[in-house]
């Protein structure tokens, strides 16, 4: 899996116009599956995003993570992630999950970071979906599972 994480102070996800997903301070994530990808590796990624330390403590220092902010996260899928790039002019796409894995660890993902207790929404799978966001800091990190 691979991950982008932003830090925000609010994001909305909107799909067809409507408000699907909306967050205070917290974290979008745009969240990749590649073929690879196992229930396992999702949960170990969301570990990792969940105890990441991205936010500031009194001195300003990056030494809070999601958890002790009391943050919320917003995961939105985000196949082109998976995309190999490293040569011509064309993205290929050859190490994404097919739609139903993809689909199936993106919902276990999201089910696992609420079973730990962090408020999260989400986007809509393979929807075409408009994401607004105020990147605090402007602070943005890219991790794998890998």
């Amino acid at each position: 899996m691979k991950a982008i994480i932003q830090r925000v102070s609010h994001a909305k996800v909107n799909v067809d116009q409507q408000t699907i997903g909306q967050i205070k301070q917290g974290l979008v994530l745009l969240l990749g599956v590649e073929k690879e990808d196992t229930p396992s590796s999702a949960e170990a990624l969301a570990q990792r995003i969940i105890n990441y330390r991205v936010f500031s403590d009194d001195a300003g220092k990056m030494n809070l993570n999601l958890e002790q902010i009391k943050g919320e996260l917003l995961v939105i899928s985000q196949f082109t992630l998976a995309a190999d790039t490293s040569r011509g002019r064309r993205p290929s796409f050859s190490s994404a999950a097919t739609p139903d894995q993809a689909s199936t660890l993106y919902e276990h993902f999201i089910r696992y970071c609420q079973q730990q207790g962090i408020m999260t929404q989400s986007g809509r799978f393979g929807a075409d979906m408009q994401v607004s966001l105020t990147n605090d800091g402007p602070v943005t990190f890219i991790l794998e599972s890998k």
